[in-house]
């Protein structure tokens, strides 16, 4: 422990092992029987509460570590040869119980990343590449495989399931149980096996302070999206004739026509397509 730094309130346990490279900020405490790796870093005030597991991680300020779970262990891709990739976490993130976050694979930016004020619930998985956005929820067993992005205060609901490579919006609201291989819309509420979006996520929107003028414009080019009278192409052209645009509406449309996977908004088993596969 000869290259940690401990001020002020922070503790560390005699049981903890840590690695001479950690760098171990003021106020942080550590539990017993922790395990703290190579290549870590911690911010100040962070607690690590008791047999947790990390390396190859640089977690934030203030954010709470819970027992048995595992940070920056070696991503699940037969690909991965042990190159130097990594974990990065922001500040005031909750990880409970049993939680793993692996570290990157060696592509993109060899980057795993979770925002700040995130939640993640117990025994969810977060696999290599992926990045959360802040104020992300995930509920009890939720299941990210490789490269997915979940957007800004988003919530998925336990035991769900994404297949690697896909887009989760802004503000969606996933039901628990769900399953998709394909991008979640924007301000959604998902629900079932996939999650077609059955209306927008009004809650969520107020409380961010979006005005009702807003939201009235949101859900009606939000009903156009998801109706069976229109295609994709002809929604957004009705939108676009008919909605006066606003932030929202606009990164809806944007969201879709960079799909690669396609985004679900139909009810029924493909989903939809995107724009470039129509």
């Amino acid at each position: 422990m000869s290259n940690t730094v401990l001020e002020k309130t922070g503790s560390i346990h005699p049981s903890a092992v840590i690695h001479p490279s950690a760098q171990i900020a003021e106020g942080v405490v550590i539990g017993p029987n922790v395990v703290i790796g190579e290549g870590v870093k911690i911010g100040k005030g962070t607690r690590i509460i008791a047999n947790a597991y990390i390396e190859f991680a640089e977690i934030g300020e203030n954010c709470t570590i819970s027992p048995f779970s595992t940070i920056g262990s070696e991503p699940q891709d037969l690909g991965y040869k042990g190159e130097p990739t990594k974990v990065v976490i922001g500040n005031e993130t909750i990880i409970k119980e049993n939680v793993t976050i692996h570290r990157g694979a060696a592509c993109g930016d060899f980057t795993t990343r979770i925002g700040n004020k995130c939640l993640l619930m117990v025994g969810s998985h977060i696999a290599h590449n992926c990045v959360l956005a802040d104020q992300v929820i995930l509920a009890n067993l939720v299941t990210l495989g490789g490269h997915v992005h979940v957007g800004f205060g988003a919530f998925v609901g336990g035991m769900s399931v994404f297949h690697q490579n896909i887009r989760i919006g802004d503000m969606a609201i996933i039901s628990g149980f769900s399953a998709s291989r394909q991008d979640i819309l924007p301000y959604s509420k998902g629900e079932g096996r996939p999650p077609v979006p059955r209306g927008l996520n009004v809650i969520a929107m107020k409380r961010r302070g979006v005005t009702q003028e807003v939201r009235t414009a949101t859900n009606e080019a939000f009903k156009l999206l998801i109706s069976d009278e229109y295609n994709t192409t002809q929604a957004i052209e009705k939108i676009k004739a008919e909605i006066p645009m606003n932030e929202y509406i606009e990164k809806m449309i944007d969201f879709i026509q960079t799909s690669k996977r396609g985004v679900l908004l139909k009810s029924h088993k493909s989903g939809h397509q995107s724009l470039s596969e129509e």
